[in-house]
């Protein structure tokens, strides 16, 4: 029972970092993109994606409200990672237990 808890708890602290703490980012750009500003070639790589990002700048596409969209963007990848490490998990106990 001890262990589940900790496991809610984390959730929970994820959660709320993801949906709220998120809202308070900082909307200035990062370094890469700052110095990319600074010196005059940002607007080269406009449109000129590697890879389509499926949440792009952290907001889901076609929700109206920003701030929604990030809390929503936040919420996704929380789930995203938490159904990834659930399935890594299982897949380590299966091989330990097949031992």
């Amino acid at each position: 029972m001890r262990g589940e808890k900790w496991w809610v708890t984390g959730l929970v602290v994820a959660v709320f970092m993801a949906c709220v703490l998120s809202l308070f980012a900082s909307p200035e750009p990062d370094g890469l993109e700052r110095v990319a500003e600074d010196q005059g070639f940002a607007e080269k790589a406009e449109g000129q994606e590697v890879i389509r990002a499926p949440i792009p700048d952290y907001v889901v596409p076609g929700v109206e409200n920003e701030k929604l969209g990030t809390a929503l963007a936040g919420l996704i990848g929380v789930l995203i990672i938490l159904a990834l490490t659930m399935s890594w998990a299982k897949i380590l106990k299966n091989r330990t237990e097949t031992k």
